[in-house]
């Protein structure tokens, strides 16, 4: 059975992942979504690689914002799909690569252990700006304090570099600059442009599903960066 492993970035939860994960699953796709939030990147990186040991044939994994140096650690993923996401080289982080926009960094509250959360309104405004109002609601009831330091993590394995890999740039991403996603995107053998914000899973999950769907048909992705689509 054709697999998919969904992976999470900061604040998120696997349920963000719900109405997109269900709708690959009515196609007959696999789909695993692991629970990050382990205190570190190699422990998060290790909670995925766990779930991609288990199936059966190398999946597509999908990682968005910080799940991006997520899966770069990773082996044994048929595709890499780079959500809005963080694409390290080696010795580098998410937070080295430009991290958080000035935006996102103005909705962090730090909280008395360390953890950090997210101020609600800010975060509709910087994550679900261009989702319905009440999809954008579910979705920042649902955000749960973040350990610090998983920013800073450096992965120990590129896997981006002998995978085929996807890269969506979110033109109208407010939490990670659309012109750094850019960057790290040439790093990619396929780049899509879709003119969404930061979180299409919340609202237009089918975009998702119709490149994963694509993806999994064909599995395999032409090289350079010729193949470059925008969603209007």
């Amino acid at each position: 059975m054709a697999a998919v492993v969904l992976v999470h970035g900061l604040y998120h939860r696997p349920e963000h992942f719900a109405v997109l994960a269900e709708r690959l699953r009515t196609t007959g796709t696999e789909v695993v979504v692991p629970e990050l939030h382990r205190g570190s990147l190699p422990a998060d990186t290790a909670a995925v690689q766990a779930a991609v040991d288990v199936l059966a044939e190398p999946p597509i994994v999908l990682g968005h914002s910080y799940g991006g140096s997520v899966i770069t650690g990773v082996h044994g993923a048929g595709h890499l799909v780079y959500l809005a996401a963080f694409m390290p080289d080696a010795g580098e982080s998410a937070a080295s690569l430009g991290g958080a926009s000035l935006q996102l960094q103005d909705a962090i509250i730090p909280e008395p252990d360390g953890s950090t959360t997210l101020h609600p309104d800010r975060a509709i405004d910087t994550l679900y700006g261009d989702c319905p109002e009440h999809l954008a609601a579910q979705a920042v009831g649902l955000l749960r304090a973040q350990a610090p330091g998983c920013g800073r993590g450096v992965p120990e394995h590129h896997s981006w570099k002998h995978t085929p890999s996807t890269y969506v740039v979110c033109a109208q991403d407010r939490a990670i600059d659309p012109g750094l996603q850019r960057k790290m995107a040439s790093r990619c053998t396929d780049v899509r442009e879709w003119r969404t914000g930061h979180s299409p899973f919340v609202g237009q999950p089918d975009l998702i599903v119709e490149l994963l769907l694509e993806l999994l048909a064909t599995r395999t992705t032409p090289r350079g960066n010729e193949g470059v689509t925008t969603i209007r």
